[in-house]
């Protein structure tokens, strides 16, 4: 990853804890599957089940999917330097560090937001309400920190390829600026999830053109290529727990968004049964990001140059990635704290959370704030809430046998919707 200021986690205990609640996750997953495998699974506002998974695929992510590959590639190669890789073809560790198994914390999430929380309420407790909304701001402002930093390596053009020079300050703050307007009305999500993923898929279909059409290479390197992604499910259990301090440091990364992914499109679960679920939240975005890596890998491992056409359409892909993750997440914090655009007005609105997420981008730029402290926290609030469930709800999520009553298999609700 391209992260200059890459701290990792602080000794054994954080590794200890971060061990601790994954192998909890991944128990509560199979739980869950286990006992509501085929209970169908209703937001409060659903959607059709393609755009929900477009809501999850571009809120889920942001522009490091679309650049850093290009920079972790020939690390994960180097395993003279780095011999804890050499399990695994660098393509297959990639994918790793990236998909499928890690988008089980989202499924985790995204069902207990949709299906457990409306009947156990814990995150209607005003101190687990302030941590929870503390975690969502803070990795709300790490996702635009870690645009502006990356900014001089995407666009050395614009300056010496190392320094942060001000028309990337500018970028980063019309970023958060768009995603604070589109996050007024959550009608926008449905256009800006869609127009992403229609846009990375085009971008996607041009870079595999130009490589194995257009260039040396032929369709059939490509599946060559994809075929590397095999190692990985060959070697998924070296992927359950850190395989070092920088895996942790993507897995607290992964834990600190858990959290809030699951609250923000739990409300857009499209009616379909459990099973379903776990299948659109782990395979088809794995399968995008699978095709998106091999195409990488093969323009890295064949020394294939990005045309500066090419170059300009990832980062625009991967800046409106960002602007729809800040989107769902700044919508998710100011529903949850009663800072509404219909509250405030619009104009307030916009103000107040642009003043907020450039202050605390700053933070990060200034090492103030770590997302290794914020994913521990999430981890916290796992543990929290299931021992909050064992201790008081019990009984209510025992008997579990279907959706909230309250939420209705009607798509024409998110027009409604402010």
């Amino acid at each position: 990853m391209h992260y200059n200021d890459k701290e990792q986690p602080e000794g054994d205990r954080m590794t200890l804890w971060l061990s601790t609640g994954l192998i909890f996750t991944f128990a509560a997953i199979a739980l869950i599957l286990y006992r509501w495998w085929d209970m169908q699974c209703i937001g409060v506002t659903p959607v059709r089940t393609l755009t929900f998974i477009a809501i999850l695929f571009t809120s889920g992510l942001d522009v490091g999917l679309i650049m850093f590959p290009l920079t972790e590639f020939g690390g994960y190669g180097n395993v003279s330097e780095n011999p804890e890789y050499a399990f695994a073809n660098p393509l297959a560790i990639e994918f790793g560090f990236w998909a499928f198994l890690i988008w089980g914390f989202y499924f985790l999430t995204c069902f207990y937001f949709a299906i457990i929380e409306p009947r156990v309420k814990f995150f209607e407790i005003p101190m687990v309400k302030l941590v929870n909304n503390v975690v969502i701001i803070g990795t709300c402002a790490f996702t635009a920190y870690l645009l502006l930093v990356n900014l001089p390596w995407y666009l050395p053009q614009l300056g010496d390829g190392e320094s942060v020079v001000p028309a990337f300050y500018l970028i980063v703050f019309l970023s958060i600026a768009l995603a604070v307007y589109s996050s007024s009305k959550v009608k926008y999500i449905r256009i800006l999830s869609v127009g992403s993923s229609v846009l990375f898929i085009t971008l996607i279909a041009g870079m595999w053109f130009r490589a194995f059409v257009l260039g040396k290479g032929s369709p059939a390197d490509f599946f060559g290529t994809a075929g590397m992604l095999g190692e990985y499910f060959a070697n998924i259990h070296h992927f359950v727990l850190p395989i070092n301090d920088y895996h942790e440091f993507y897995l607290f990364w992964w834990f600190a968004w858990s959290i809030m992914i699951g609250q923000f499109t739990a409300r857009f679960v499209s009616g379909i049964k459990t099973w379903q679920l776990l299948i659109a939240m782990l395979v088809v975005p794995s399968v995008a990001i699978g095709v998106w890596f091999s195409v990488l890998h093969y323009y890295h491992a064949e020394g294939l140059k990005i045309a500066a056409f090419t170059n300009i359409a990832m980062i625009s892909v991967g800046v409106l990635m960002v602007i729809n993750s800040l989107d769902s997440l700044i919508r998710l914090y100011t529903d949850n704290l009663n800072l509404t655009a219909q509250r405030l007005g619009r104009v307030n609105y916009v103000l107040f959370n642009l003043v907020a997420m450039v202050g605390l981008t700053m933070l990060f730029k200034l090492d103030f704030l770590r997302i290794q402290w914020v994913g521990a926290l999430v981890i916290a609030l796992y543990f929290g809430c299931f021992g909050y469930i064992l201790l008081r709800k019990r009984s209510e999520v025992a008997a579990i046998q279907t959706s909230p009553k309250e939420n209705i298999l009607d798509f024409r609700k998110i027009e409604l919707a402010g």
